[in-house]
């Protein structure tokens, strides 16, 4: 056993980056995420957040990566299976690959790489090198830690000199391997993984092992024997008795005879090379003085990973508290650096207001989001560029008109809120966590087992191994495990009765944990709730709420409509809730110019029922309740680029007769087919869709390469002009309302409360609630004038009364 060395000073700390190992890692761990221009990075994210977890974590002085390069390598040239069971590498982690070296390239980390050998082999010869030195450079110790999701680069641990930080599982679980811990896991030390593996084979690499044997009885023999040489030469002494007192039987012992060959041969492909020719340098700085943070953030801004910038202002340091940024040659202490001036809440919120029309794609904007449009540290410089690219970009218009009007009003409905009633939230909680509870217990009786039906953990061992559910085509998680998500339940609906219960036991438990059981809590002195609102908090440019966020609150069940009736008005007020009725399809009827369409609008027509009697081929009175419900789903189906198989889903009907519905509605209104055609087209060739008004939202995804990227970017570019012009029209109108109650001088009389999609609510004094709305409805209807809408008018419904929940 190799004794340890001791320490005699303070080692420096050198990480050895296994790039390719990391990045193939975080590609299958994260989900499919790419920038708005359809550039994939999931894999470049997953790097990005384990560099900076090394650093906070690690703290090494000197950082250096290493990398496979593409082509053979000398083990292919030996044994051309090798990692032949391996699926090629997808398009997008290939660039992601190549792409990374970008990012190591910022931080100013050293590359290493070799054509004909892999990043381990980059790795042990490093190490070796190290060693040769007696791990000391320029009379600095030096400690190395491997980082690697690879399990094969345990084989390089060394005494105290050399440990491995690797994945378990995900790229959050971490763990670091010292000569101890591999002793504990396998039975013995690093230098003899190489020879385990020549006798077990690695599937994961296409090594061939012994036939025969396991990893139980590798590691009997290797504890035993020590290396696959040691082992056949005690066979070949016929030593067979210390096999057999090792429990090894007769049978394997032939195995192994007859396998000698294999096992050297699979023992070679295993062992990490320590002679690459190259020649390791130490870098001349350390980490955390060669990160150049402009070009690391400029390159995270380009892939649009926005809160990483801050990790790295923390991981750098901070003066007074706040986050300086430097530049990439700045050498004068911190004590004589400039602090950056505050911008006034007033002037960030116009701004991030300003750079959220400039590109649709930065919802919420930080600070940091508008310094890096502008590429520049200075806050009123960048301002200025913002400013400019609303003219150039042509959406002054609906900044000056509909976004900055909106500011004062959105502020006014926070601080006035909303009245809650408690006690019918409290009867509320006590009749649903009772239904709750009786849920969990007929899920239990089902289970014939207790379980935390809220882990999906122990979910999945219920439904998969216990009850065994199997489902076609079933998804995981990026820990690896069988997820239990809404959509992979769905799958599963029909094959057990737990199922459903599990369906109503999800939507229960998060009425209660988000609105029932949540609200009470945030209420004032007046038992009224500030909901805030997020006026960038969409691409689409519709509004988001938060705390809670009301947008959610579902309306489609008895269980979500009955939490509306919390929502009440004050003493001497009624709740009035105006709401635009079928504005989506309105809106899709002038901009598209479809004469049918526009002409059910024009004459009052049910659309849905006229839309039936058109894709059925019936007479209008002959439509029946549910050919109106598939036609409803057709029309806004459409709209939302539904496909067919969707159509098929969402209909609950054969393919080919969705087919047949989907081919007679675009006959039916051809005008409307061109118009989402020509949507689409534009968008390829522009990269962006524009509303009514004037909004642009970016589509650089459509040029995607990628084949799921673009086919969702085309999908939503369909619905873009016609959801945004919505939006738009409905802040419109509570400018408009605005105005009118200024210049009715009606402020202690109407409260403006609540917008929810296309639906206003406000708190009207008793007296006059029925006028006001009568005059709120007329403005809500006059915002577009006909003359613009083709004849169409977007019709709106008033209702009046004590709670939320009754005005529907």
């Amino acid at each position: 056993m190799q004794k340890k060395e001791k320490k005699t000073n303070l080692a420096k700390k050198l990480v050895l980056l296994d790039a390719h190992a990391i990045i193939h890692r975080a590609y299958h761990a994260l989900p499919d995420f790419a920038t708005s221009r359809g550039e994939p990075t999931g894999a470049l994210y997953g790097i990005s957040t384990m560099l900076i977890k090394i650093i906070e974590d690690l703290r090494p002085e000197y950082i250096v990566a290493a990398y496979d390069v593409k082509g053979p390598t000398y083990r292919h040239e030996a044994y051309k299976e090798y990692k032949q069971g391996r699926k090629k590498a997808e398009d997008d982690l290939v660039a992601q690959l190549q792409r990374s070296r970008d990012l190591f390239a910022a931080f100013n980390i050293p590359i290493y790489d070799k054509q004909g050998f892999e990043a381990d082999d980059i790795l042990g010869t490093i190490v070796t090198q190290l060693k040769d030195k007696k791990f000391t450079v320029d009379g600095e110790d030096i400690d190395v830690v491997i980082a690697s999701g690879d399990m094969d680069t345990l084989q390089l641990v060394c005494g105290e000199h050399v440990k491995v930080f690797t994945l378990r599982k995900g790229i959050t679980d971490t763990v670091i391997y010292d000569e101890d811990s591999v002793k504990e896991r396998f039975g013995f030390g690093p230098e003899l993984i190489p020879d385990y593996k020549g006798l077990r084979g690695d599937p994961s690499d296409n090594i061939p092992g012994v036939k025969g044997i396991g990893e139980k009885t590798a590691g009997i023999l290797i504890q035993k024997f020590g290396t696959i040489e040691k082992m056949y030469a005690e066979l070949e002494k016929g030593k067979e008795k210390d096999f057999s007192e090792a429990g090894i039987t007769p049978r394997i012992i032939q195995v192994l005879r007859d396998n000698k060959e294999e096992a050297e041969f699979s023992k070679m492909l295993a062992t990490i090379r320590r002679d690459v020719p190259i020649s390791f340098v130490l870098p001349g700085k350390g980490i955390r003085d060669t990160i150049n943070e402009k070009q690391v953030k400029a390159f995270w801004h380009e892939l649009e990973f926005r809160t990483l910038g801050a990790r790295l202002d923390k991981l750098l340091g901070n003066i007074n508290g706040k986050p300086v940024l430097l530049p990439a040659d700045v050498s004068a202490p911190a004590s004589e650096l400039k602090m950056q001036s505050e911008p006034s809440t007033e002037e960030f919120e116009k701004t991030a207001l300003a750079l959220w029309l400039v590109n649709s794609n930065v919802t919420n904007p930080e600070k940091q989001d508008i310094l890096d449009f502008a590429n520049i540290d200075d806050f009123d410089t960048a301002q200025k560029t913002i400013m400019d690219e609303l003219d150039k970009r042509n959406v002054r218009r609906v900044y000056e008109e509909i976004e900055l009007p909106l500011i004062p009003i959105l502020h006014r409905m926070e601080k006035r809120g909303i009245k809650i009633d408690k006690t019918f939230l409290a009867k509320l909680s006590k009749e649903y966590h009772k239904e709750l509870a009786s849920l969990e217990k007929r899920i239990w009786e089902h289970a014939g087992v207790e379980f935390n039906i809220a882990s999906p953990k122990q979910l999945g061992e219920i439904l998969f191994d216990k009850l065994q559910i199997v489902v076609k085509n079933q998804k995981k998680t990026s820990g690896g495990a069988r997820s239990t998500k809404e959509s992979e339940l769905e799958k599963m609906r029909d094959m057990h009765p737990i199922v459903p219960l599990i369906f109503e036991y999800r939507e229960l438990a998060k009425l209660l944990g988000t609105y029932i059981d949540a609200i009470p809590p945030l209420l004032d002195e007046n038992d009224r709730l500030h909901t805030h609102f997020i006026q960038t908090g969409s691409t689409t440019g519709r509004m988001a709420t938060q705390n809670p966020g009301l947008q959610n609150i579902p309306i489609k069940t008895d269980l979500g409509r009955a939490i509306r009736k919390a929502f009440i008005h004050e003493e001497g007020y009624k709740l009035v809730s105006l709401d635009y009725s079928q504005a989506e399809l309105r809106i899709a009827a002038f901009l598209s110019g479809d004469e049918k369409l526009i002409e059910i609008f024009r004459t009052g027509q049910d659309v849905h029922r006229s839309v039936a009697s058109a894709v059925f081929n019936v007479r209008a009175d002959e439509v029946t309740p549910e050919m109106r419900r598939q036609a409803k789903v057709i029309n806004f189906g459409i709209l939302y680029g539904m496909g067919v198989m969707a159509l098929k889903q969402n209909l609950g009907t054969s393919r080919d007769e969705a087919q047949k519905f989907y081919n007679e509605y675009f006959q039916t209104f051809s005008t409307l087919a061109t118009y989402l055609d020509r949507v689409k087209s534009e968008t390829l060739l522009k990269g962006y869709t524009d509303t009514f008004f004037g909004r642009r939202r970016y589509f650089e995804g459509i040029k995607s390469k990628i084949p799921y990227i673009r086919a969702q970017a085309e999908r939503m570019a369909i619905n873009a002009p016609i959801q945004g012009t919505e939006a738009d029209v409905v802040k419109l109108a509570m400018v408009r309302v605005d105005e009118y109650i200024k210049r009715e001088k009606l402020e202690e009389v109407v409260y403006p409360l609540l917008q929810v999609h296309d639906e206003l609510v406000y708190e009207i004094r008793d007296s006059e609630a029925q006028k006001i709305s009568e005059d709120i409805k007329k403005i809500m209807e006059t915002v577009l004038d006909p003359k613009d809408t083709r004849g169409v008018v977007l019709a709106a419904e008033a209702a009046i009364g004590d709670n939320w929940g009754e005005l529907k």
